[in-house]
């Protein structure tokens, strides 16, 4: 595979956005032959990721944009996401299977994204998270 080859998508901070990122991710589901599995992780955990950075990160601001990078290796695929945020710390965040959080509605993002990647850390300032996935050639 090789390593040179590059996908990047760069959205403005409007929630419809979010629709291009399945696109996207089938241009590289069609590339690195991914299985329905693997392929169906991937989505999930990138369309988190990026309305996050769309709706937290930035506050949906259309000025604002979300980047979205892939660099790929023979052992996985390494992806990017950076807002133009003011960042958070993902540490502060409540664990959402403490009987407090079980009902609420929301904040099991962050949770489903480290479970279903192989690697998943943000960067000090809080306004890039790099996931990686394993892949199997």
């Amino acid at each position: 595979m090789p390593q040179k080859s590059r996908f990047t998508l760069k959205l403005s901070s409007c929630p419809e956005n979010i629709s291009k990122v399945e696109p996207f991710l089938q241009q590289i589901r069609l590339r690195y032959n991914l299985s329905e599995e693997l392929y169906f992780n991937i989505l999930l955990v990138l369309t988190e990721a990026i309305n996050n950075s769309i709706l937290h990160g930035n506050g949906a601001d259309p000025c604002k944009s979300v980047k979205v990078k892939l660099r790929p290796t023979k052992a996985a695929l390494s992806f990017t996401i950076t807002d133009e945020g003011c960042g958070f710390n993902p540490d502060k965040l409540p664990d959402p299977t403490t009987p407090p959080c079980l009902m609420k509605p929301n904040g099991r993002g962050v949770f489903l994204m480290r479970k279903l990647s192989d690697y998943l850390q943000y960067s000090e300032d809080g306004t890039k998270v790099e996931i990686k996935f394993k892949i199997h050639s």
